[in-house]
């Protein structure tokens, strides 16, 4: 007897690239379903291409709640909730959620980011890379902490940095590492491994 996908709910604030790497990804007989992709921008570009690929989407602005995150977040955590999601995977989500939401969702939500964490949380990671003449540069997917791209690491992909490269022609170069990376992680933490996926 197969087991029952996890149902996956995706986080978006813009085109969704990521968004559509996973939702291609999870064909038949994978460990999960895309059964929600969700923005904080109704304009996000990543809804229209979720409902081409013929996912339910739902919006919620997050600017009328002003300062108010709490707020927002339960708004967000009862659209998951109905949606009967397991896991979540943020992809390119731009909202930086509370401990209290995390908790809710803890290991069950996965990030991406590019950089080789520990190294350069936070934004500008490529430009960051060649200041420190980094050799090597790439992605990495993790689980979701409180702590800013924080928790247990459970991918990387990276690539050689070239002399000539600019923040613009890495971030170029490591998006395709990216959509190869999410996907491989997601497979394997839905049917409950979480060893990490290396690639490169």
């Amino acid at each position: 007897m197969t087991a029952t996908p996890r149902r996956v709910a995706i986080l978006i604030s813009g085109g969704g690239s990521n968004m559509e790497a996973l939702v291609r990804s999870m064909g038949p007989g994978h460990p999960a379903k895309p059964v929600l992709v969700f923005s904080n921008d109704p304009d996000a570009g990543g809804l229209a291409k979720a409902r081409k690929m013929g996912v339910p989407t739902f919006a919620i602005d997050h600017r009328p709640f002003g300062k108010d995150r709490e707020a927002f977040e339960q708004a967000v955590d009862k659209v998951l909730r109905q949606a009967r999601a397991d896991l979540i995977c943020l992809a390119g989500f731009m909202r930086i959620l509370t401990p209290g939401f995390i908790a809710g969702w803890d290991g069950q939500m996965l990030n991406i980011h590019p950089s080789l964490l520990p190294l350069y949380k936070g934004l500008h990671t490529h430009e960051r890379a060649l200041q420190a003449g980094d050799a090597e540069h790439g992605c990495t997917v993790h689980e979701v902490t409180a702590a800013l791209d924080d928790g247990p690491i459970l991918g990387q992909a990276r690539l050689a940095v070239r002399p000539e490269d600019t923040a613009e022609s890495l971030a170029a170069r490591v998006l395709p590492l990216e959509h190869q990376l999410y996907p491989a992680v997601l497979k394997r933490y839905a049917a409950g491994d979480k060893t990490p996926v290396l690639i490169g």
